[in-house]
């Protein structure tokens, strides 16, 4: 029986050190609008991380969004980082890895697409694409709504309830994407002052031409993180997207 034991517990040490670490970028805005919601983010990966054996950065330095750093991660959070925050060279270097299949989690701001925020830049058309072709429009103020959860069935909404109130911007687009993705949850427009009603307004979706790529549209204040259902959909949007189940 002892040495029974004792070949048990080598294999399974053996299993725990064949177990590499996900390693975990997310690369939070400077911009003064959501220095809040980042330092409590930060809080939060860093929880995440230790609850899942990630190996974690936690950076606002852009300098970190290049070809040569992302090839040592599997899961990166854009984390209230506008596109329009980074340069043509480290837009391409995320998109090369998205395109890997790797897990891309875009959280709030990190939707702000359209080519009228920096209109004589070079556009990436391609964020754009891969959003579910949607531009932002202006958003309302900050109020509370209801979020409904569509879908039960995805790894990311499975556990939720049905409907999650909470306080935001609830980002406005100048269409629905749903043709073009995955909707996992939207908002309930008569539950809020819209600024301009878009009728169906989906805020969670993924998009299934890439392996784990998804957008989180609410979380603006850093509130959010006092909403516990809010942090079981972000936690399972990073779990998701690091093919952990």
């Amino acid at each position: 029986m002892r040495k029974l034991a004792i070949l048990l517990w080598a294999a399974s040490c053996l299993t725990a050190a064949a177990q590499k670490k996900i390693n975990l970028l997310v690369v939070g805005s400077t911009d003064k609008y959501h220095a809040g919601s980042v330092a409590k983010g930060r809080e939060f990966y860093k929880q995440l991380a230790v609850d899942n054996n990630f190996k974690l950065t936690f950076t606002q330095d852009t300098a970190m969004i290049n070809d040569d750093t992302l090839a040592h991660y599997q899961v990166y959070v854009q984390l209230h980082l506008a596109p329009f925050d980074m340069s043509p060279k480290q837009q391409a270097a995320v998109q090369k890895f998205v395109m890997q299949g790797k897990g891309f989690v875009a959280v709030h701001a990190a939707g702000l697409i359209g080519k009228q925020f920096h209109p004589n830049d070079v556009y990436w058309q391609w964020f754009e694409d891969a959003m579910g072709g949607v531009t932002y429009s202006p958003h309302p103020k900050f109020q509370q709504g209801t979020l409904i959860i569509e879908e039960h069935k995805h790894a990311v909404t499975k556990n939720l309830p049905d409907s999650i109130v909470m306080t935001d911007e609830w980002y406005e687009f100048d269409k629905s994407p749903r043709a073009n993705v995955r909707v996992l949850a939207s908002v309930e427009e008569s539950s809020y002052k819209p600024n301009k009603p878009m009728g169906d307004h989906p805020l969670v979706w993924v998009n299934e031409k890439y392996k784990r790529f998804i957008y989180v549209g609410v979380g603006h204040d850093s509130t959010a993180y006092s909403n516990p259902p809010y942090v079981t959909l972000l936690k399972n949007a990073v779990l998701w997207a690091s093919k952990k189940k």
